[in-house]
């Protein structure tokens, strides 16, 4: 049971993050994405996993919010009451770069593969 309510605990950071972070700072030419948030047991520490696409580096972006962390903390015990505020850790999650990076692959590969020869009249493809 605990589980369930350390997974709602951990949507409801996500979503109180991912606001405020859009909300109250300014990404020049960048999209910062909170992609998830996982709260230890007792609630005393929280990984933030934070997305960067844009021209900004990854490391900036992390370096702003850790130096912000109080800030971030403040305004979510606000919103989210729980027995402890956890203490945040920003972390770059690069599966965003990543998944763009095969989609590209496997574009690229799509039009470098040789085409199949037509089948003859009256034949059917054997995997439809």
């Amino acid at each position: 049971m605990a589980s369930r309510r350390l997974d709602k605990v951990n949507e409801l950071m996500k979503r109180e993050i991912g606001t405020f972070v859009q909300k109250e700072f300014e990404w020049p030419g960048t999209i910062v994405s909170i992609l998830d948030v996982e709260i230890t047991e007792d609630l005393k520490e929280g990984r933030v996993w934070v997305g960067v696409v844009g021209r900004m580096a990854p490391a900036q972006v992390i370096d702003k919010l850790s130096r912000k962390r109080g800030d971030i903390q403040r305004a979510i015990s606000r919103r989210v009451v729980l027995r402890n505020t956890p203490r945040l850790t920003f972390r770059h999650d690069d599966s965003a770069r990543r998944g763009v990076s095969m989609v590209n692959l496997l574009d690229d590969i799509e039009q470098n593969l040789p085409k199949a020869p037509p089948l003859p009249e009256g034949e059917s493809d054997p995997e439809i």
